[in-house]
């Protein structure tokens, strides 16, 4: 997964678009400017067309981009949920368990929403970081797995250790489906072709106004600000776990604070 983008501060990456929409419309004006004496009529119609299009086409990418960002953002606050669902759920059947496995299954299961706490303000950018607690939340899962599987040979009782490897295994569901989803972004490839596109209408709307022989107006420059902005909201929300718009974890804090409110009774 390419996380080149991932590495730079929103702001700085939405402000660098916006200065080379400004110096497209810029270069696109002085090109106008030098072309004009020799564009016939039909040809400046022409332009115009090509403009409204090319706006029309831009509008149309915005859209569909901020879609895509905003429905894999509303999938991750759904994940944060099911997960934190599926963990309480376990920690309470906990207690359906021979007393001589239970209290190291749930002293397990602290740990390992523990990790799954700290996992959501891990940004994708540090790999490092990240990998160090899926790993141990990883292990966490296979250590009460190991420990869940010999009660089962113990016990096979389907209302005691059954209904806590079903829950269990909804966890281990969970935890996949959240670590799945987290890491689809908007591929790169289309943000840098949303880019280019941006920068390319900045050219034509300059050029237009070269080749009819003025400047551009304001409305072209406040333009170039909304579309940086709505591109900042785009990245921001393709960025759950860093920038202002962050993926809510109040059903995971909500559940490990009772769960280790459950030692201290």
């Amino acid at each position: 997964m390419d996380l080149f983008l991932y590495g730079f501060d929103t702001a700085l990456i939405v402000a660098a678009l916006f200065v080379f929409i400004v110096m497209g419309i810029e270069l696109g004006y002085r090109l106008g400017r030098r072309t004009q004496k020799r564009l016939v009529e039909p040809t400046k119609s022409q332009i115009n067309a090509i403009q409204a299009s090319m706006l029309a086409l831009l509008a149309l990418i915005l859209g569909f981009t901020f879609s895509l960002s905003l429905q894999r953002f509303y999938d991750r606050a759904a994940a944060v949920v099911d997960e934190a669902n599926a963990i309480g759920t376990t920690y309470l059947r906990t207690y359906l368990l021979p007393e001589s496995v239970r209290a190291d299954v749930q002293r397990l299961t602290r740990e390992y929403i523990d990790f799954r706490l700290k996992a959501g303000s891990v940004p994708l950018s540090e790999a490092d970081a990240r990998s160090s607690v899926i790993a141990k939340s990883n292990s966490r899962l296979g250590d009460l797995w190991r420990l869940t599987a010999k009660v089962a040979r113990e016990d096979g009782g389907p209302v005691t250790s059954g209904l806590f490897i079903a829950s269990l295994n909804e966890t281990i569901d969970a935890f996949g489906s959240r670590d799945a989803i987290v890491k689809r972004c908007v591929p790169e490839l289309v943000l840098l072709l949303l880019f280019a596109t941006f920068v390319l209408t900045g050219v034509v709307i300059g050029y237009a106004n070269g080749a009819e022989d003025h400047r551009p107006s304001l409305a072209a420059y406040i333009l170039a600000f909304l579309i940086a902005l709505l591109v900042f909201i785009i990245i921001d929300l393709d960025r759950g776990r860093r920038g202002i718009i962050k993926v809510p974890q109040d059903s995971i804090e909500s559940t490990h604070e009772w769960i280790h409110a459950d030692v201290d009774q």
